[in-house]
């Protein structure tokens, strides 16, 4: 059987981290939902201005929006919503399928509005409105600013996938935010079923940090390299499981309520002395989502070996945990270096994007 498929039978979603027109036009991601099972499609600044700088099916559309006295950022949408609705509309059988547990495909509020929960609030809802898919996940950061926005879209009834989280306190702070925005919507008389959300913890960048700061110190400490985001994960999963599965989510559980499924995010693995598969095979288990670079969906579907492995050595991850910390290793701190670096990337990523459009 095709690996992807297997990690489908084991509970864990699949996503593409990645759009295109191309995709969408030749027919890569239609095959890839039909064949590979995949579940859902994520986007951001980055994955947009690489498809459309590269893209030869952007050209006519970019020509004639420019005709028209838009801003950059409204080109930009009037590019990209298409692409967003065609993808939910591919992935529109397996939303329905699965119940709304699957089916997604994410839209990325502009990285300018990280520390603006007002401004974050007004773009989500107005995004939500112009692709108008069931199956649409708005995407907003784990800033502070983003927590209140959050909690504020959920209680209004949209659907978000929260990215660039990189710690346990991020994991912490996210899943707060959702449950009280399903609370504020319960309270406003809303239907809490049809709202759905993923957590997105990214791992590749944390293993990059953590590492360079392994080799500064040298002898015993650099046996931990390449271990830190693997751990986090296995262990924000044992907590996914405490909350989601316990007496605090049981009174939203019988109304209705979906978890708020963790998302493998940044799972490309970077450096080429790990294994390419290192942020999939040992984070495989039920109520999950990985959404995978092309390269790394397509080495998965290649020599994956699949097994129900995400709640396997949590000791292990836990004696990880205490090892880096004992060494003097701050992960929170670590977690706020990476947002604020990932939030940068991302800015710049969008600022050349905008200039594609203006």
């Amino acid at each position: 059987m095709n690996p992807l498929l297997q990690v489908r039978a084991q509970g864990q979603q699949v996503w593409l981290d990645n759009l295109s027109r191309t995709l969408l036009n030749e027919g890569q991601l239609a095959k890839m939902i039909a064949e590979d099972g995949v579940d859902g499609v994520t986007t951001n600044p980055a994955i947009f201005h690489k498809a459309i700088a590269g893209g030869r099916y952007y050209e006519d559309d970019l020509a004639a929006l420019k005709q028209q006295a838009l801003d950059a950022e409204a080109r930009y949408e009037g590019l990209v919503i298409p692409d967003v609705q065609r993808a939910c509309d591919l992935l529109r059988p397996t939303w329905e399928r699965s119940g709304g547990n699957a089916g997604y495909v994410s839209l990325e509020v502009s990285p300018a509005l990280a520390h603006d929960a007002a401004g974050t609030l007004a773009a989500g809802l107005r995004l939500k409105q112009a692709v108008a898919r069931d199956n649409l996940l708005i995407k907003v950061p784990a800033t502070t600013a983003g927590l209140d926005a959050i909690e504020l879209l959920i209680g209004r009834g949209v659907s978000v996938n929260v990215t660039l989280m990189f710690s346990l306190a991020h994991v912490d702070a996210v899943a707060d935010a959702y449950i009280q925005g399903l609370q504020r919507l319960r309270q406003a008389g809303g239907d809490v079923r049809k709202v759905m959300s993923v957590a997105s913890l990214f791992l590749s960048r944390v293993d990059t940090l953590i590492d360079k700061q392994l080799e500064e110190l040298g002898g015993d400490a650099l046996a931990l390299r390449g271990k830190a985001a693997v751990a986090i994960a296995k262990l924000a999963y044992q907590r996914y499981q405490e909350r989601f599965h316990g007496a605090a989510f049981a009174d939203l559980r019988a109304a209705g309520a979906r978890p708020q499924y963790m998302l493998w995010a940044s799972t490309g693995t970077k450096n080429p002395a790990y294994s390419d598969l290192l942020y999939a095979e040992p984070l495989i288990g039920p109520e999950t989502v990985n959404t995978l670079p092309d390269a790394t969906l397509a080495a998965l579907r290649d020599h994956g070996k699949v097994a129900a492995t995400l709640a396997e050595d949590v000791s292990a991850a836990r004696a990880t945990f205490d090892a880096l910390n004992d060494l003097g290793i701050d992960m929170t701190a670590a977690g706020e270096r990476l947002q604020r670096e990932g939030l940068a990337q991302f800015e710049d990523a969008f600022a050349q994007l905008l200039q594609l459009t203006a």
